[in-house]
């Protein structure tokens, strides 16, 4: 049952809904302080994973790295070793528009990306794939009980985090109303198409491209909580 990259041989250790920081940090400290009952379940290349129960509900969190190559090996193998339903990426990203601003909460409907991992893995030329409504409903649902305000929009998922060539308001912001960018959803988004399976975003500002504010590495991995407060509520 292990996989090169997971080395959990009980695909009852990991719940039906996983939360996937990019951190493997965050995800450790999303277990420590939100999760009981918690068992480690993932140490291969660092990449923690933990199970434990949220509210009476088991609910499993675990990093997925960076980028798209990462999140798409994590994810494709929970989704179709370990039979996993639903994944809800919570992660950083950095605003494009001046309305939105550090801490702010997005929940994406879409991701727009120049990536061709969608085309090389299952020949989607699609250039946006869409979240899942249902999941997505869950997190409003879940943001609304809660009190936490957010935003439903479009993102940018870039497959370069330093970018030297064009103009990204222009080309992608402008373009595609895109509000924010990361680098994960799309290939998430690819890999629970293909695998027909449920897959959603939700990200904290962590810096803006538009101000250049930005917040700290310990802020992002530890200061994100009404995003994963909001997830940790819709995976249960």
């Amino acid at each position: 049952m292990a996989t090169p990259h997971i080395e959990v041989n009980d695909k009852n250790l990991i719940a039906s809904t996983v939360l996937m920081p990019g951190d493997p940090l965050r995800a450790e400290y999303i277990a420590n302080t939100y999760l009981t009952d918690v068992v480690k379940i993932n140490n291969v290349r660092n990449m923690f994973g933990f199970t434990g129960y949220y509210k009476g509900k088991k609910v499993t969190v675990m990093g997925s790295g960076m980028g798209m190559p990462s999140i798409g090996i994590y994810s494709y193998e929970l989704f179709d070793v370990y039979g996993v339903e639903n994944i809800i990426r919570i992660g950083s990203c950095g605003a494009y528009s001046p309305k939105i601003k550090i801490y702010d909460v997005i929940i994406a409907t879409s991701a727009f990306s120049e990536s061709t991992y969608a085309k090389v893995a299952y020949g989607y030329e699609e250039n946006i794939l869409n979240a899942n409504s249902y999941l997505n409903q869950r997190l409003n649902d879940s943001a609304k009980k809660l009190g936490f305000p957010v935003y439903n929009e479009i993102i940018h998922s870039s497959d370069v985090f330093y970018r030297n060539c064009g103009n990204v308001f222009h080309d992608v912001r402008d373009k595609y109303g895109c509000i924010a960018v990361e680098m994960e959803s799309f290939a998430l988004f690819a890999n629970a198409r293909y695998l027909h399976k449920k897959a959603a975003c939700i990200l904290t500002v962590s810096d803006s491209l538009v101000t250049h504010e930005a917040t700290s590495s310990e802020e992002r991995q530890k200061s994100f909580n009404r995003m994963m407060e909001i997830a940790l509520d819709a995976a249960i």
